[in-house]
C-alpha cells in the first residue's frame, strides 16, 4: 500500500461528488471519482478504500456491493455506503449486504474523514503475515485461508471471524465480543449471526462440533481456537 491511501468515490450527483473530493483530498488522501460503477471499474484495483452512493444510474450501489463481495479480487475493499435512505431498515439492508460502515446524507465533513479513516486504519492494521494453526493456514495480507495445503472457499465474513480467532488461539470470546471485533460495533443484527458463521467455518473445515479440532464451544462463555502441540 502506498504511503497516501487511494480512496476511490462513486457518487452521481456532481455537487456532492465535488464535496467529497474536496473534503478528502483536503485530509491527505489521493481521490478518484466517478459518476457510475461502471467508469470506476479500472480504478478499484488499486484502492484503498471506497465511498459508494447506495442510488446510482445504471447499476444501484447496492447491487454494486453484492457483486463486490462475491468478487476474490475486490470482496476485502473496505465500503461507505452513502445515502439519503436514513430508515433503519435500508441501513440493515446495506451492512448486511457488505458494507463496512454508513453515513446518511447529509453529512458533516469532519465525519465523513474520520469515518474513512476509521476503515483505512482497520484495513492497514492487517500487516504481511500468515498464520498456522495445525494444518490450517491463513495468508492475512492475501484473504485467503487453506486446509492442508487446499483452499477453503470462505466469505469475507467468515474469513475475518476465523482470522481474528486464529490470531488469539486459545482465548474464549463471547458471541457479543465477537460480534463487536469482528462485525462492528455498529452492526445491528444478533448473536444468531455468530452461531451461523461458527457452523459454516466448522463445515468448511470438517469439524466435527461434538469433537473439534479446531473451534471449540465453552459452553456458557463462548468460542475460541482449539490450541494445537507443534
Amino acid at each position: 500500500m502506498s504511503s497516501v491511501s487511494h480512496v476511490v468515490v462513486i457518487e452521481d450527483e456532481s455537487t456532492v461528488q465535488g464535496v467529497l473530493k474536496f473534503h478528502l483530498e483536503r485530509a491527505g488522501l489521493r481521490v478518484s471519482a466517478f459518476g457510475t460503477v461502471e467508469e470506476a471499474l479500472n480504478s478499484l484495483e488499486h484502492a484503498d478504500a471506497l465511498v459508494l452512493d447506495w442510488m446510482l444510474p445504471g447499476e444501484s450501489g447496492l447491487s454494486f456491493l453484492r457483486r463486490l463481495r462475491a468478487d476474490p479480487e475486490l470482496r476485502k475493499l473496505p465500503v461507505l455506503m452513502l445515502t439519503a435512505r436514513a430508515a433503519e431498515a435500508e441501513r440493515v439492508e446495506g451492512l448486511e449486504t457488505g458494507a463496512d460502515d454508513y453515513l446518511t446524507k447529509p453529512f458533516s465533513a469532519a465525519e465523513l474523514v474520520a469515518r474513512v479513516r476509521a476503515l483505512l486504519r482497520r484495513t492497514q492494521a492487517e500487516v504481511l503475515q500468515v498464520l498456522q494453526v495445525g494444518p490450517l493456514t491463513i495468508d492475512v495480507s492475501a484473504a485467503e485461508a487453506s486446509k492442508d495445503g487446499i483452499a477453503l472457499n470462505l466469505t469475507r465474513r467468515e474469513f475475518d471471524l476465523l482470522t481474528f480467532l486464529a490470531t488469539n488461539v486459545g482465548r474464549v470470546y463471547s458471541r457479543t465480543d465477537l460480534l463487536d471485533r469482528v462485525w462492528g460495533a455498529d452492526f445491528l443484527g444478533g448473536e444468531r449471526t455468530v452461531d451461523q458463521h461458527i457452523t459454516q467455518l466448522r463445515a468448511h473445515l470438517g469439524d466435527d462440533p461434538t469433537a473439534p479440532l479446531f473451534i471449540e464451544t465453552v459452553r456458557g462463555k463462548g468460542y475460541r481456537m482449539r490450541l494445537w502441540n507443534v
